[in-house]
């Protein structure tokens, strides 16, 4: 991908919303979701020149970790079927082996040829044990190692490309965390006296040191009340919430990353966090593809579906 595809910037679009102009605050979204179908929003920045450098390393196979709703997992499948490699996936939670296929995220990838292998979550959590690693050469072969997520010195190189030279004229700029590379790679590219603000989809203080690895800048700060409960959670506020962004702006929001996101933005917002006159740019990572499979748990749970 990384040496067929240029780096390129993505749509701006701004908000027009009553509460945006009562406290005299901009909004725009920097729309990375439509950089691309199946490689969208910062997986398409991540993979950019991770790819690049398997291919310049003489490797044929891809092997990466996620869960089930992973989008990284979804758009490695993809990228490994379109650019000419095999793929595999250490996919986390063994009791999805005899279910996988009634998980879109996992039928989506297996649908672009990738491989699963089903570990418990004990197992999962030694994902960067060289001997865990190791075992992995000896089950599949030799492979390009692309870490969760797929947050490593690479991806943090594609995802500085976020922002550019028409970005300068905004004061903040929002991201969803996940494992901490995009936010990390804003950071570094962000101009002085721009802040750069993280909504973690996660539990837990442990990301602050992650993005420490690779963030070059102490501009950033993490806005930790909007992961309604962890990852992959959610609720019936934010259900509501996405779909009547999505009503009156046109815009979807994934409900893992981008929807807690802007449920964030808006309530500092309400809460006045932002002066008035304040130009805020957030950036949508994409993950449109986790919808179909969240929604089967909704139904299963009796909340609301997301709209589609």
């Amino acid at each position: 991908m990384a040496h067929r595809i240029a780096l390129v910037n993505a749509l701006t679009q701004y908000i027009q919303l009553p509460l945006l102009t009562e406290k005299k605050v901009d909004l725009a979204i920097k729309r990375e979701d439509l950089l691309h179908l199946h490689i969208s929003g910062n997986k398409y920045r991540k993979l950019f020149y991770n790819l690049k450098e398997a291919r310049e390393q003489g490797h044929h196979t891809l092997l990466t970790f996620g869960g089930a709703y992973s989008n990284h997992i979804a758009a490695t499948a993809y990228a490994g079927k379109k650019y000419g490699y095999k793929t595999i996936g250490v996919i986390r939670g063994e009791e999805l082996a005899d279910k996988w296929r009634h998980n879109p995220t996992l039928q989506l990838a297996h649908d672009h040829g990738m491989h699963f292998t089903f570990v418990s979550r004990d197992e999962y959590r030694s994902k960067d044990d060289p001997s865990f690693i190791a075992r992995l050469v000896t089950e599949w072969g030799a492979f390009y190692l692309l870490p969760e997520g797929g947050t490593n010195t690479l991806a943090i190189k594609g995802c500085e490309a976020i922002l550019n030279d028409g970005d300068r004229g905004f004061d903040h700029i929002a991201c969803a965390v996940g494992t901490g590379g995009t936010i990390a790679g804003i950071s570094n590219s962000a101009r002085k006296g721009q802040q750069v603000l993280g909504f973690p989809a996660l539990k837990g203080d442990f990301l602050k040191e992650d993005i420490r690895k690779f963030a070059l800048k102490e501009n950033w700060s993490l806005f930790s009340d909007y992961h309604f409960g962890g990852y992959a959670k959610v609720n019936a506020d934010l259900v509501h919430f996405i779909n009547w962004f999505k009503e009156n702006t046109g815009i979807p929001l994934d409900p893992i990353y981008t929807g807690k996101m802007m449920f964030g933005i808006f309530d500092l917002i309400k809460r006045d966090y932002f002066l008035p006159g304040s130009k805020i740019l957030a950036v949508h990572t994409g993950g449109l593809q986790g919808i179909k499979g969240m929604n089967e748990n909704l139904k299963k749970k009796n909340l609301p579906l997301l709209c589609v």
